[in-house]
């Protein structure tokens, strides 16, 4: 058995899955911010590329709520998107 080692940044990859999620469901950064009372800047800031992502558990498990989305679903990680570590 081969074990793989990749750079992955798990904030940025949960970032990446709550904006599709989001969008998928319909709703606008200022809505899913309502739903689980935080401000509009701090979703922004959680999907924004280049924004420090900074979230607690607890606010991904609201997020997976409001979305309909398993906590297994915002942390999933396609391995394709990162590059291989030798």
């Amino acid at each position: 058995m081969v074990i793989t080692m990749y750079e992955v940044n798990i904030y940025e990859q949960v970032a990446k899955n709550i904006k599709k999620y989001r969008q998928e469901a319909g709703l606008t950064q200022a809505e899913l911010a309502e739903a689980i009372g935080v401000s509009h800047e701090f979703v922004r800031r959680i999907e924004s590329k280049k924004g420090k992502k900074t979230f607690s558990f607890q606010t991904i498990w609201n997020i997976s709520k409001v979305l309909n989305v398993s906590l297994d679903k915002l942390a999933e990680i396609n391995l394709d998107e990162f590059k291989e570590l030798k």
